[in-house]
């Protein structure tokens, strides 16, 4: 199996469960502060990447003494660390990519950390977040994912970018069959788990998939 590519972000701090559910074989991004929750989580980081505004001084001067391989990029850039880092993961060939983030206290960055998880250089890729207690699929259609929940936990569909047409779901409480979510839509909020496997699938635009207490919380 391809290695995954770990991006760690800034913002709040990760939960600390998610690191039960990264890969093993992984290769470890960190965006900026996110330098410093990889730190707090005991992921080793293989390289960072960023305009480093936000990482500590502590964080940087360790990873300058381990030989972290660093990507700086000027402050006056036009895209923000998480998409760089994405960037970077992309150019090293990453085929699965999973964003590690607490989201943060700033709603644009936080809006913008979940829509460039369906950038187009990332078409064709297994692209996942942990973003707090929340998990996030990120589908580009045609694509499909396969998730499992207890009975009665949340998942909602969120259509971004457009319109996301022929959505096809099993295993959830409100189905879908071939159907379109407009962008916008809040149609797609609050199904929930019939308890066990589901898949939701789609034929074109490009979908959010969130289970938002995956980490614990309400059911």
């Amino acid at each position: 199996m391809q290695q995954a590519f770990v991006v760690v972000t800034g913002g709040s701090p990760p939960h600390r469960g998610v690191t039960a559910h990264l890969p093993a074989d992984r290769f470890v991004i960190a965006a900026d502060s996110g330098l410093d929750h990889a730190r707090l989580l005991g992921l080793p980081v293989d390289l960072l990447v960023g305009d480093l505004d936000s990482v500590s001084s502590a964080g940087l001067a360790a990873a300058e003494d381990d030989g972290v391989p660093i990507e700086r990029h000027p402050t006056a850039k036009d895209a923000i660390d998480t998409e760089l880092a994405l960037e970077a993961a992309v150019a090293r060939g990453a085929q699965r990519i999973v964003v590690v983030t607490g989201g943060g206290d700033r709603l644009d960055q936080v809006l913008a950390g979940l829509l460039v998880l369906v950038h187009p250089m990332l078409r064709g890729a297994v692209v996942e977040a942990w973003i707090g207690e929340a998990y996030v699929r990120a589908l580009q259609g045609p694509a499909r994912a396969e998730l499992d929940g207890p009975e009665g936990a949340y998942v909602s569909l969120v259509p971004v970018h457009g319109t996301a047409e022929g959505i096809v779901t099993d295993g959830l409480r409100y189905p879908l069959r071939a159907e379109p979510l407009p962008a916008g839509s809040s149609r797609g909020i609050s199904n929930e788990f019939l308890g066990g496997p589901a898949c939701v699938s789609l034929d074109r635009g490009a979908l959010l998939v969130v289970v938002p207490y995956a980490l614990g919380g309400p059911s």
